[in-house]
């Protein structure tokens, strides 16, 4: 089985799907890794670094892509990438398929098997798997640098013979794994920090990492599977009144709540920053989506009312080579559901092949992307084959734990989780 790894094309994005020390597991495995020169340079990972872990390093994606049987990529293709692929190809990515309606089309045209990780079921066993979760713990962390970067002032207490120098007050709305590793990184900084979830299940793990949970009186918004539910305008209006206090209170508030395929609700409105003090951040991690504030611009920082207004956008490609070396483990696990013995053998028995696969050799087999692409309903389970057993052709890599999920609205974390983000 040819895995072709290509340089990603979005602008701004440096991550690379499998890195070399990955690679050299899947080649182990009877894999033939096809690498694009300089797909991992922008993530710190050379060409020479591939050869030395067995892959084969080529000139171009054309190169690459010749004779693929299955491409690995973080960001989905373009429909120009797509009419390169080869015919009947598997591809892993992140694709976000109900808002990806023209390359879903186009990969069905080519006959393509697609599996969209941000779809991967919240199962237990899935953890290892879970790159929506790596990733949101990169970007967390890279949240709460990026607090400190901005701030004007100090994050921790200093006692000086000139006086004491209070620590900065932090405010984190949302307390998925994104939100409990801004917390963690907050608190290592020596800020004071508060935190803030419709879901009452989070309490304790805010509480663990040494940041007190505000309680509005509100009812608890839980969902299924640990996620919270979406809220009603009412529901919203009410919080951003009861948060407005919080708000104005905090040197910095750090927003994470998003909706996976939709607009990511608004906490912060204008008022509310108006209220907040001279020089005081907001760092929006929403801000691709939409933006939690009101004001946010995604990838640009706004002077709004004396407040900088920081609207993150692709976070974990600004931290490349961990983002990079976390999904990478995060794929090879993947594949070792869809390979075995070197071959491509997909299970589609298993709930997680199911669950994550778009598009199974051209049809459209995900409820929403069908729906939203006004195709008939798919078959509730696309079975051809009875059950098989595990796949092991693809070495999964070794001790990933599942580092979270993403921002408010994300599933109750773990106890790996809670560990990913304390350490």
């Amino acid at each position: 089985m040819k895995l072709a790894v290509i340089q990603e094309s979005l602008p701004g994005e440096a991550r690379v799907a499998i890195v070399p020390e990955v690679a050299a597991k899947l080649a182990g495995s009877g894999i033939d890794v096809v690498v694009q020169s300089g797909a991992g340079t922008a993530a710190r990972f050379t060409d020479a670094a591939y050869q030395q872990a067995g892959a084969t390093v080529v000139a171009d994606a054309a190169a690459a892509l010749t004779g693929a049987d299955l491409v690995a990529r973080v960001q989905p293709p373009t429909i120009e990438e797509v009419a390169q692929l080869p015919e009947g190809v598997s591809v892993i990515s992140f694709l976000q398929p109900v808002a990806a309606h023209d390359v879903v089309k186009a990969l069905a045209s080519k006959g393509a098997t697609v599996y969209s990780l941000d779809l991967l079921p919240r199962i237990s066993r899935a953890q290892s798997m879970d790159a929506l979760s790596s990733q949101a713990m990169v970007s967390g962390y890279r949240a709460g640098l990026s607090a400190a970067e901005h701030l004007a002032k100090f994050f921790p207490m200093f006692m000086t013979a000139a006086g004491t120098v209070p620590p900065a007050k932090v405010l984190v709305m949302g307390a998925g794994v994104a939100g409990l590793q801004a917390i963690a990184t907050a608190r290592r900084l020596g800020a004071v920090v508060r935190a803030y979830d419709v879901r009452a299940a989070v309490k304790e793990e805010v509480k663990s990492l040494g940041a007190q949970f505000v309680e509005l009186g509100l009812e608890t918004q839980e969902g299924t599977g640990g996620y919270a539910k979406e809220q009603s305008a009412e529901y919203l209006a009410k919080q951003q009144e009861l948060l407005a206090a919080e708000v104005a209170n905090a040197d910095v508030v750090i927003t994470t709540a998003q909706i996976p395929g939709r607009k990511a609700p608004v906490l912060v409105t204008e008022s509310m920053v108006e209220g907040m003090s001279e020089g005081a951040v907001i760092i929006d991690m929403a801000a691709d989506s939409g933006g939690n504030c009101e004001l946010s611009v995604a990838g640009e920082d706004v002077l709004v009312h004396g407040v900088t207004v920081v609207g993150l956008s692709n976070t974990p490609a600004s931290m490349p080579t961990h983002a990079s070396f976390l999904y990478s483990r995060n794929v090879a696990n993947f594949m070792a559901l869809v390979v075995k013995d070197g071959e491509l053998a997909p299970d589609f028995n298993d709930e997680i092949v199911i669950g994550t696969c778009v598009v199974k050799a051209g049809t459209v087999v995900h409820a929403a992307t069908a729906e939203a692409l006004g195709l008939p309903a798919p078959d509730p389970a696309p079975v051809d084959a009875p059950p098989s057993a595990p796949a092991t052709g693809a070495t999964p890599a070794e001790g990933t734990p599942a580092e979270g999920t993403p921002a408010e609205g994300s599933p109750a974390d773990t106890a790996d989780e809670k560990k990913g983000a304390a350490s």
